[in-house]
């Protein structure tokens, strides 16, 4: 048997300033830091390294892995750390992903996100989606964004999460935190029962399909403010993939929809430093402009990118032109702003060609 344990390779991780543990048969345990993969010096048999994934399992968890479905979690180490996992199969052998989460919230200031972010959490209703893939930090801008609204105002906040993240303890506001799975069915049901208990935000963990984008979308319309997230890699993306989610014969009802209530969608991905010191996030940024929500309306998707060009006052920019803003700063490489960007000829535009 191993002499580690999930302790100390999830300590090994924060020591190390890793985002991600992972843990499979074949190969010592393995982290993510910076964005690249390195295994650690943890050696172990197969048997070993999945006495380490059950470990973190529960009996109930043990039976529904056994009956071939994969698991999201959260747990809480020895030392009150908190990370979420999933835990799969792969070759017929268990595995299992550890992400790091932060204990304690960080500021919007701390996470250097422009200052149009914030305004967008002082709005007292509307629809605010946080895009990106997968690990670029999503959870955490929500997390400060809820924080923020937690300090600044006297409301009731009920987050929907699948797991649970961030704790938010109750400051300004009362906070209710739902854990899907635990607390409640699924995202859909959660958002049905919110309108029934007199809450003022609502933050839904992820839109994943049709039900639970359309409930978030009606509570946006009934007066709420509701903050989401969506794997999506710009704006433009972000609308198509909710409108395509609909029958073709209810896509201009939707699109009316989120002519109505869309506040603004921040796209957002982790760029490594130039100096190899660490990561900053890179934005795109739509804001809901009497223009963007006309475009919305009338279909127009392809025309918001040049909107976000011209529209640098109402605080909206590309994230070409973010990812050129870091170039000129020196924060970044010019190979990195290239492998970041979601709009390539954009970004020659502004550069020139490679």
């Amino acid at each position: 048997m191993s002499d580690y344990t999930i302790d100390t390779l999830v300590q090994y991780a924060r020591d190390n300033d890793c985002s991600d543990v992972h843990i499979t048969s074949r190969q010592p345990p393995t982290f993510r830091r910076l964005g690249s993969l390195f295994i650690g010096p943890f050696e172990g048999s197969r048997d070993d390294y999945r006495a380490l994934i059950l470990s973190l399992l529960n009996d109930l968890q043990r039976e529904e892995l056994s009956r071939g479905n994969d698991l999201d979690f959260s747990f809480e180490n020895t030392g009150g750390l908190r990370y979420r996992v999933n835990v799969f199969h792969q070759r017929n052998e268990l595995a299992c992903a550890i992400r790091v989460l932060r204990n304690n919230i960080p500021s919007l200031a701390e996470l250097q996100l422009p200052d149009v972010i914030r305004q967008l959490a002082e709005q007292p209703r509307g629809l605010i989606l946080v895009t990106g893939p997968t690990g670029s930090g999503k959870s955490t801008t929500l997390a400060a964004m809820i924080d923020y609204i937690n300090v600044q105002r006297k409301a009731h906040i009920i987050t929907v999460e699948d797991p649970i993240e961030y704790i938010h303890q109750n400051k300004g506001c009362l906070v209710h935190q739902r854990e899907v799975h635990r607390d409640v069915k699924s995202f859909a049901d959660a958002l049905r029962s919110a309108m029934r208990e007199d809450p003022d935000v609502i933050l839904v963990g992820e839109m994943r399909d049709f039900e639970t984008i359309s409930a978030a979308v009606t509570a946006a319309e009934t007066g709420h403010l509701v903050l989401s997230t969506l794997h999506t890699t710009g704006a433009a993306q972000t609308i198509d993939r909710i409108v395509d989610v609909y029958p073709s014969h209810s896509q201009g009802m939707i699109r009316s929809q989120l002519s109505g209530v869309l506040r603004g969608i921040i796209t957002q991905t982790l760029v490594p430093l130039a100096d190899a010191s660490g990561r900053m996030v890179a934005t795109e940024i739509l804001t809901g402009s009497d223009a963007v929500l006309s475009l919305i309306r009338e279909g127009k998707y392809h025309q918001l990118g040049s909107t976000m060009q011209s529209s640098g006052n109402l605080g909206m920019h590309t994230l070409a032109a973010d990812l050129v803003s870091l170039l000129n700063r020196g924060m970044i490489t010019a190979e990195v702003a290239q492998a970041s960007v979601n709009n390539k000829a954009e970004l020659e535009q502004y550069l020139g060609s490679w």
